[in-house]
């Protein structure tokens, strides 16, 4: 993680802050002046950068118009005096993160530094995700279709609906067409609209004022605010609740929005590209999807085929996934015999692209030899069912999927996942053991929530995500919790997660029997 820069006049602020912020474990570079902060811009970047106003030479202003400039994304706080507030006013009109009136209390200020700390890193980790996507693989005549697409789209600003099975590739496509755009070195960020909690999606679009709402403790910027003079993409939009709708299509048709609780319109600079794996058209007549928005997004539309319909791509991209998983786990890469490949060739794979990929993690862990045969590949794939591989990977070496980027398959805690096929052709989830560290509670509550998830995938109901996430999110807490005593800064660092971000889950989630610390 990059120093937090401190950038005062003031040596005793200074040497407070720097002294606070080293017991917290936080690293911290410090400044005299704006100038020697602007000339170390140049060669590296902080985390977050705490600014006063009022300094000999440059002002703090003048420097949070430099760094916006350079780096959008990056946290700016600035310090005023009492007597300041009206430049602090203008410091939040020129993108500051937040402003710390002197004399701060010192506590107040390190929670204030952590939360733009958080904010930080959230927004670095969507840019790392989007530098670290590979270009779309594929041969097949159905993908090259797709190619000259992008290709006849790579000068335009034209909105885009990519339609397609999920786990087929929507959001690698969605990249390509930014990634080949005018606006190429903008941000590119991706927001899947079935994943986020339906009263939160509206601040997770447009963002929030300080005091918005219970816990909106500062200002936030939304996703549109965040792909300034870049590209939105909007997975999953059939799902978004229909009050929501509106407000996109407000934006899509004057290009202004308000945060929520705002009352200053801002102005959208943005390219919007929509996915969906559902028939909009026939939400439409349901009623479910508004008939306008529908003609808004439905400008370019671009069919993503199944992985059935491009059978021919599939040795090349189970090299590429086995490479990938063995790069991560940091051994040599496993190797399809021709009966195996042959063999996966002629698999339906209805988690297309996406279950190849979790297949291959299996392979790189649970396969025996360097060559793999058919011998070797799951049960349920042997046995001529066409379930989802299932994907078993030490928890420590192997990142599972999020539950946001994979909708088609529940993992457990551990990092392990099972899957297999019903009588009626569907893929019930089936319960396996879980972690022998749990109580029987905690085992049992697992069992329940797969075989939950599993019938509601079967039976098709949009509102899985939601259902179960926020059941999963209530679940780890509340283990933490008991884990910690009730001490909940102890649950956060156990969970990997901010403060701030275990009082908003708490808070939402309605937990109890939590320790003011």
């Amino acid at each position: 993680m990059k120093p937090i820069w401190i950038v005062d006049d003031d040596e005793s602020i200074r040497w407070v802050l720097e002294k606070a912020l080293a017991r917290e474990s936080l690293a911290t570079m410090s400044f005299s002046n704006a100038r020697d902060a602007m000339e170390a811009l140049k060669k590296s970047t902080p985390q977050v950068l705490v600014s006063d106003i009022r300094m000999p030479g440059d002002s703090g202003l003048a420097l949070l118009q430099t760094v916006k400039a350079a780096h959008p994304g990056l946290p700016v706080i600035i310090m005023t005096a009492f007597s300041d507030l009206d430049s602090a006013v203008a410091a939040f009109q020129g993108g500051a993160f937040e402003y710390l009136a002197k004399p701060f209390d010192l506590d107040k200020a390190v929670e204030l530094i952590r939360r733009a700390l958080e904010e930080s890193l959230r927004e670095a980790s969507v840019e790392q995700a989007s530098t670290d996507t590979p270009e779309i693989l594929g041969q097949a005549p159905a993908m090259q279709d797709v190619f000259r697409a992008i290709g006849r789209l790579s000068q335009s600003n034209v909105t885009v609906l990519i339609t397609g099975e999920s786990g087929s590739g929507k959001e690698l496509v969605a990249r390509a067409l930014h990634k080949h755009s005018p606006r190429s070195s903008q941000p590119f960020i991706a927001l899947n609209t079935a994943a986020i909690p339906k009263d939160l999606l509206e601040s997770e679009l447009f963002g929030h004022e300080r005091g918005a709402f219970t816990g909106a403790q500062a200002t936030r910027r939304g996703r549109f605010e965040q792909a300034e003079g870049g590209t939105l993409f909007l997975d999953e939009i059939g799902d978004m609740p229909f009050d929501l709708q509106t407000r996109l299509l407000r934006v899509l048709s004057d290009g202004h929005f308000y945060r929520v609780g705002g009352h200053q319109p801002l102005k959208a600079n943005v390219r919007v590209i929509a996915a969906t794996h559902q028939n909009l058209e026939q939400r439409v007549r349901e009623g479910l999807f508004r008939e306008d928005l529908y003609h808004r997004l439905n400008v370019i539309r671009l069919r993503l085929p199944s992985l059935r319909e491009r059978r021919e791509d599939i040795p090349i991209l189970t090299r590429y996934f086995l490479a990938q998983s063995a790069k991560q786990l940091g051994v040599e890469a496993k190797r399809m015999s021709e009966q195996a490949m042959q063999f996966l060739m002629s698999l339906d794979l209805p988690g297309n692209v996406r279950q190849l990929e979790n297949l291959c993690n299996w392979i790189t862990v649970m396969a025996p030899g360097q060559t793999v045969e058919v011998k070797d590949l799951p049960q349920e794939l042997i046995g001529g069912q066409e379930s989802p591989a299932p994907v078993s990977a030490p928890a420590v070496t192997m990142a599972v999927p999020s539950f946001e980027h994979s909708a088609e398959f529940i993992h457990k805690p551990n990092g392990h996942a099972h899957e297999d096929n019903g009588a009626d052709g569907t893929a019930p989830i089936t319960p396996s053991a879980a972690p022998s560290s749990l109580s029987t509670a905690d085992k049992n509550w697992i069992m329940l929530l797969e075989t939950e998830a599993a019938q509601m995938l079967a039976a098709g109901r949009p509102e899985v995500m939601d259902a179960l996430g926020r059941q999963f999110e209530s679940a780890l807490i509340k283990t933490a919790l008991r884990y910690t005593h009730g001490r909940k800064n102890d649950a956060a660092v156990r969970l990997g997660i901010g403060r701030n971000t275990i009082t908003r889950k708490i808070h939402e989630l309605g937990i109890d029997g939590v320790k003011d610390e």
